[in-house]
């Protein structure tokens, strides 16, 4: 089993008793490695900077005991941000209608990058509009990568979920 899938397996079960659901966890770099996790909170609020801190203080803890990489590395606990990666078919779902990237494991037509406007997931397969106009059906297994663009839009959906935010408060 690749190692990212056995840091997910050990920490997702602790990241969701504290109320959060695992992004992303991703190695970066060999010499300095750094163990990147992404989350973001169940309930749909934003993250902020106490609740990095305490799910770093659960994983660390969780780290230290398992001991699931035998170097030395820095632990970084993160949101997803506004261009966030897109990396569970509900991602895909969520965001329908927003611009994002997507990357091919193998390519398709010829083709291993396409950006466009998600449309949602038909069976298996991320649908993505195209800028022509064209759908294309992306096996959600072969994405290897995918993240939403940072544009005029995806920051005006951002401000309105902030006044969202501050209206409930």
């Amino acid at each position: 089993m690749e190692l990212t899938q056995r840091i997910s397996d050990l920490i997702e079960p602790t990241i969701a008793d504290l109320g959060f659901e695992l992004v992303r966890v991703q190695i970066i770099g060999d010499r300095h490695m750094i163990l990147q996790i992404m989350a973001e909170p169940s309930d749909g609020r934003g993250m902020n900077v106490d609740d990095c801190a305490t799910l770093s203080r659960a994983i660390s803890a969780l780290m230290d005991v398992e001991d699931p990489i035998s170097q030395a590395y820095t632990l970084e606990v993160s949101s997803p941000g506004l261009d966030r990666p897109l990396t569970r078919r509900k991602d895909f779902l969520r965001h329908v209608g927003y611009e994002a990237k997507a990357e091919l494991a193998q390519p398709q037509d010829g083709q291993r990058r396409f950006k466009g406007w998600v449309r949602g997931m038909e069976a298996d397969a991320v649908l993505l509009e195209l800028e022509d106009g064209t759908t294309v059906a992306l096996p959600f297994d072969g994405i290897v990568k995918a993240k939403l663009v940072l544009n005029d839009h995806l920051l005006a959906m951002a401000g309105e979920t902030k006044r969202d935010e501050a209206d409930r408060t």
